[in-house]
């Protein structure tokens, strides 16, 4: 199990994702390739990927994740959205690919009001095509979504029907446990850590989940309210993380916080992680 934190680039870019990694110990990072909160896509030039790698390639820290921008949504009603998130998801898994990212996560996404067939539909028309551009080495991940009705994926039973619709196999997916929690797996205790496997295993989902985000939930299971808290902090709980971190269907995944802690507090929850993915 490779344990990590997503990282800001700082005044290092790309490349300061490394440093800051290493204040947490982690073994892997997430990072943003681009302004999150702008359309702006990542044009990095061939020396700006060289010199990242040259950072990165000799870290020791693997796996490198990518996140989109927040803005993208795969399965937006608008027309005008809809092309926009597309074409900045292949942006962006094509800079990935320069910079030797091994995963790019990408939100599964929503879709207002329209039925939920054709909000699936969008989404999976997406998926195709962006995994068909250019991706070199890194591979796609679709994140579920938080449990509200207009997603196109929350639950294990939806991602299997996206991902059947899209029909792409190299597509995996990134399982973010607050999402989890609040969409109604009962994170916080044994019982509903089996299920969540055992309804991976049911679906035939287990080996495209290459991936966990590791998040405490501000807010109770079922609540559909999708606030990070820092491990051990929130509604999931200690318990909750010690039932998950055992379990040998995660072995050889990775997981990466998104807590709102600093790196002192990352730190010590990527300890608190390690030391229970040992039993």
């Amino acid at each position: 199990m490779r344990i990590g934190a997503h990282v800001r680039r700082r005044a290092g870019g790309v490349a300061g994702g490394v440093e800051e990694a290493r204040k947490r110990g982690a073994d892997c990072v997430q990072v943003f390739v681009s302004n999150p909160r702008g359309w702006a896509p990542p044009h990095p030039t061939d020396e700006e990927a060289a010199a990242f790698r040259a950072v990165w390639e000799p870290s020791g820290l693997r796996p490198l994740v990518a996140h989109a921008p927040y803005l993208v949504n795969v399965a937006s009603a608008n027309p005008e959205f809809l092309e926009r998130s597309r074409a900045l998801a292949r942006d962006t898994l094509a800079a990935c690919a320069m910079f030797g990212v091994d995963m790019l996560v990408v939100h599964a996404g929503t879709g207002g009001d329209d039925p939920i067939e054709r909000i699936v539909a969008r989404a999976a028309d997406s998926v195709r095509e962006i995994a068909a551009s250019e991706a070199g080495p890194t591979r796609l991940l679709i994140e579920l979504e938080e449990g509200i009705p207009a997603a196109s994926a929350s639950t294990i039973g939806q991602a299997a029907r996206l991902l059947e619709a899209a029909d792409v196999p190299g597509v995996g997916l990134c399982l973010d446990t607050c999402h989890l929690f609040v969409a109604g797996y009962e994170l916080d205790r044994e019982s509903g850590v089996a299920r969540l496997f055992d309804e991976l295993r049911a679906t035939g989902l287990l080996d495209r989940v290459v991936l966990f985000h590791a998040n405490d939930a501000m807010f109770p299971c079922g609540s559909r309210r999708d606030r990070h808290e820092n491990i051990g902090d929130g509604f999931i709980g200690i318990e909750g993380f010690r039932a998950l971190l055992p379990r040998p269907e995660v072995a050889d995944l990775a997981f990466i916080l998104e807590t709102p802690g600093d790196a002192e507090r990352q730190a010590r929850d990527i300890e608190l992680l390690r030391s229970w993915s040992a039993g």
